[in-house]
């Protein structure tokens, strides 16, 4: 090679191949010796020897033998050459493959440049002295350390802009890395420099060009059978590895379709089985995704599209996990919901629903923000987006948050359940149209069925400051009737009427009272009155009306047996003449009063 610097260069190469000897024995043993980025020149050196290493794994094993051992071992020297970058700027999803392309790039650009030589470099020593001077101008001067706190130190390799800088933070601080900029021009600085000559001996020439058909599917001499036009290099990939990746999409997306369509069928059935069978397709993503990331290996992309890839993957994983976290509690409350002692659609149900709807989309908001994270998106402008929006929507759902508020007076207070049969407010009707059974209680409202199987759907803001009569709680129910007896009755009759009811009532079975309440109760417009007055041994209302027909007709039959019978609204007239008053019973009346 042509160099114009050659005793510059050839100290340059020896002194590399002294450090990879060295660096070869001490990872044998010391395998925990960390790489030296004190300053530019050992970050600049462990670079390019590191490099080294790699390029002569990758034409001494990898290619060869593409075992899983030696894929390992590659991928350790990737991960070695991304420690000496600075790589925030990337997205951590695809963050291991666009730092693998930036070390290629990096590593060819600088085999083909004019390094400066190694006593132009500086060493940690140059930045000892630099502290110590530092130190020794804030004895003096203590506001000189203030200003000089924190500051950025860095070195640019001379007529170029490839920059090494002191990282501040806590993970690498003090290490000297490869800039962010000069990451992300990575790929610019090595097409300016493609076409000069290599001013170091490395393992593998135009690696860059050759990478384009590499893969770990196919061998090289297989490659080389392909047909020309699917070995051209379009936007630095092979034409089959883009056919590769056209149909490999294609079939995901075709098989991620038909799941979907599937899991849609007989979404009449029960909560349960549906949220179930919604699961498929979150896990047909979450397999898709793990067929990119191998595709993307097995195929060896490179550049954007193997970042792109990656990305890809990566976001469809943590779609997949949201799906999963957002579908997961509302399986457990169906399961929950599905046991004979909760209701489908009472309060307790809807409040297991809510409560599983809420951590759902907690914890997919969770997600969203790591994966946000992960493909670089602004975690702290999405938060504070969250904040506003969020404070927006309680703005516009505050009746909702009332009706959720008045749920939980319904939840906490617990006056109906689902099923009860209830009066609630006031009705000014004769008939009473506020009494039904209630139907439903939801989080906004309760749907009511009244007795004419009208349904009425009530704000549950509204409903629980009703006043509100359960019948359904009722633990017995009481019988009041009134009897009218036809004043021909008699004396002895009516007392036989009483006698023989309450002895009646004390032997039925379903009356509580062990002294039935039967009273003569007064003198009607036209009948004798009596009163039953009996506590019954039932709270279902279906079952209150047989045993109340029931002792009606037992009543009716005491009635007839004594020989009486019930009055009716009639008017008698007699015809007769009026005696007048008595004078003789006037004047022993009046001699008593005086």
């Amino acid at each position: 090679m042509n160099f114009r610097h050659s005793g510059r260069a050839n100290f340059f190469i020896l002194l590399l191949s002294l450090w990879l000897s060295n660096a070869a024995w001490a990872d044998s043993s010391h395998p925990l010796e960390p790489m030296d980025l004190s300053s530019p020149r050992a970050t600049l050196n462990s670079f390019l020897a590191t490099g080294d290493a790699t390029f002569k794994h990758i034409r001494d094993e990898h290619w060869r033998e593409s075992s899983r051992v030696a894929e390992e071992n590659l991928r350790k020297f990737n991960i070695s050459l991304h420690r000496m970058m600075d790589l925030r700027e990337f997205p951590p999803a695809a963050r291991y493959d666009l730092g693998r392309d930036v070390s290629v790039y990096l590593y060819e650009v600088l085999s083909r440049i004019e390094l400066p030589p190694k006593e132009d470099i500086p060493d940690a020593a140059a930045y000892v002295d630099e502290e110590k001077g530092k130190s020794e101008a804030a004895d003096t001067d203590p506001q000189s350390a203030k200003k000089t706190d924190g500051e950025l130190v860095s070195w640019t390799i001379p007529h170029t802009e490839i920059t090494l800088v002191r990282i501040t933070d806590e993970l690498n601080k003090g290490q000297f890395l490869f800039s962010s900029s000069t990451a992300l021009r990575a790929q610019d600085f090595y097409e300016k420099v493609k076409t000069l000559p290599y001013r170091r001996d490395v393992p593998i020439k135009n690696y860059i060009q050759k990478r384009h058909n590499l893969n770990r599917l196919f061998a090289p001499s297989t490659i080389e059978r392909f047909p020309e036009w699917l070995k051209l290099s379009v936007f630095q990939q092979g034409v089959w590895k883009w056919l590769a990746v056209a149909i490999m999409i294609t079939l995901a997306a075709l098989v991620i379709r038909f799941v979907h369509l599937l899991s849609l069928r007989g979404t009449s059935g029960r909560a349960l089985s549906r949220y179930l069978r919604s699961l498929a397709t979150p896990l047909a993503l979450f397999v898709a995704s793990f067929v990119f990331e191998l595709l993307n290996r097995e195929i060896s992309l490179t550049g954007w599209v193997s970042g792109g890839i990656s990305w890809l993957s990566h976001a469809i994983r943590y779609f997949a996990v949201a799906w999963f976290t957002w579908t997961g509690p509302m399986i457990i409350a169906e399961g929950i919901i599905t046991s004979p002692r909760i209701h489908d659609q009472s309060l307790n149900a809807h409040l297991l629903r809510l409560v599983a709807r809420t951590s759902g989309i907690v914890a997919a908001i969770v997600i969203v923000l790591i994966i946000s994270k992960q493909l670089g998106a602004p975690l702290y402008g999405m938060v504070a987006g969250l904040g506003v929006g969020g404070l927006a929507l309680a703005l516009a759902a505050q009746p909702t948050i009332e009706n959720f508020i008045g749920s939980l007076n319904l939840f906490a207070d617990k006056p109906v359940r689902v099923g009860d049969f209830c009066r609630y407010g006031e009705d000014p009707t004769r008939d009473w149209q506020r009494i039904g059974y209630i139907e439903s209680i939801g989080i906004r409202s309760t749907q009511i069925r009244g007795l004419d199987y009208t349904l009425t759907t009530i704000p549950n803001a509204d409903f629980c400051k009703m006043q509100i009569i359960n019948f359904s709680m009722r633990r017995r129910m009481f019988l009041l009737t009134v009897l009218g007896l036809r004043y021909e009755t008699t004396d002895d009759q009516l007392r036989s009427v009483l006698v023989s009811l309450r002895d009646m009532l004390t032997d039925h079975p379903q009356v509580l009272d062990e002294k039935p309440r039967v009273r003569f109760s007064g003198f009607g417009d036209f009948s004798l009155n009596v009163e039953i007055r009996v506590d019954i041994d039932t709270s279902d209302i279906d079952e209150y009306r047989a045993i109340r027909e029931d002792i009606f007709l037992r009543v009716k039959k005491v009635v007839r047996d004594a020989g009486t019978g019930f009055a009716f609204p009639s008017r008698t007239v007699y015809n007769t003449r009026d005696k007048g008053i008595i004078d003789e019973r006037q004047e022993i009346a009046e001699e008593k009063t005086v």
